[in-house]
């Protein structure tokens, strides 16, 4: 996911029309918002985000989204045997029990996944969205990860 992640932040940088951009600014920053929402909850920490605004330029974002990788897997290291099944509850939970009619809880590994899974489908829209400003979005397929040797993830500066 993360080698994923700095593959798409690579293409969205280079791109300058991508700098200006609202539904890119808000999509980047919506999968780094739930990235962080998640491991605050799994940290068991108030959750505090900054809102899209509050970030001059891509380029800021971008250090916040990379810096979500350090701590996670930082967190992810500390973990005991076991506690891959421990229950999360969401503070979101009662919204959804509006929504679906019930909130059951997920297991810490269930989230783990949902991150996962959440942040591919987001990169997609990220990518359709590079297409659509002139770009070409980045091979970040799971599988091409896989057949390229599974390399760590290349967070560039790209400076201008």
């Amino acid at each position: 996911m993360e080698w994923a992640d700095a593959q798409v932040w690579g293409s969205v940088l280079a791109l300058p029309k991508a700098h200006n951009d609202t539904r890119m600014r808000e999509c980047l920053h919506h999968v780094h918002l739930v990235q962080w929402a998640y491991l605050h909850i799994w940290r068991d920490e108030p959750i505090n985000l900054p809102d899209v605004s509050s970030f001059e330029d891509l380029r800021a974002m971008h250090a916040w989204g990379r810096e979500y990788y350090s701590q996670a897997l930082a967190y992810l290291d500390s973990l005991e045997a076991g506690t891959l099944e421990r229950r999360v509850q969401f503070p979101w939970a009662e919204q959804m029990v509006g929504r679906f009619g019930s909130a059951e809880s997920a297991t810490l590994a269930e989230t783990i996944l949902q991150i996962a899974l959440h942040t591919t489908y987001h990169r997609g829209q990220v990518n359709t969205r590079l297409r659509e400003l002139g770009g070409e979005p980045p091979l970040t397929d799971f599988i091409a990860w896989i057949w390229m040797g599974k390399p760590n993830a290349e967070w560039e500066d790209h400076a201008e």
